[in-house]
C-alpha cells in the first residue's frame, strides 16, 4: 500500500481528475506512470486534483475557463486538446470555447488564438462536435 493510497486528498483528486479528464485518460496516465514519474503524478492528482479543483467557489466551468486561458497564454499546446475535452466534459458548449478562445486573441495574442483555434478545431472535429 502507497501513502496514495490512503491519502484523502490523493483520492479526492483522482475522482475528480476521472471526472474531468475521463477514465481512459486517466488510466494511460497511471499506465504510463514510471519510478521516475511518480511523484509528479502523486502531486498533480493531490493538489491540483484533490486540492484546487475540488474547491467550491468557482465551479468546474469556470475552471475550465481560467485553465484553458492559462494554457492559451502560455503556450502549453500539448495540454490544450486534454482541457478542449475536459471543458466540454464540464459543461461548456462549442460555441463557449470558441468564445474562450476568441478572447484569449485580445489578451494572449492573435497568433497564439489562431493556433488554439487549430488544435480546439482538430479536437472537436474527431471528437464528433463539429462536422
Amino acid at each position: 500500500m502507497t501513502m496514495s493510497d490512503t491519502d484523502p486528498d490523493y483520492q479526492r483528486g483522482m475522482q475528480v481528475r476521472r471526472a474531468v479528464l475521463g477514465n481512459a485518460h486517466v488510466d494511460r496516465a497511471e499506465q504510463n506512470k514510471t519510478a521516475f514519474t511518480a511523484d509528479f503524478q502523486s502531486l498533480i492528482t493531490r493538489y491540483a486534483w484533490g486540492e484546487v479543483w475540488t474547491r467550491t467557489v468557482i465551479d468546474r466551468r469556470t475552471r475550465s475557463v481560467a485553465t484553458l486561458t492559462a494554457l492559451i497564454a502560455l503556450g502549453h499546446w500539448e495540454e490544450l486538446p486534454m482541457h478542449v475535452r475536459a471543458a466540454r466534459s464540464n459543461g461548456l458548449a462549442v460555441e463557449e470555447i470558441g468564445e474562450v478562445i476568441l478572447n484569449a486573441a485580445i489578451y494572449c495574442g492573435v497568433p497564439a488564438a489562431n493556433h488554439a483555434f487549430a488544435i480546439a478545431q482538430r479536437v472537436l472535429t474527431e471528437d464528433g462536435e463539429l462536422g
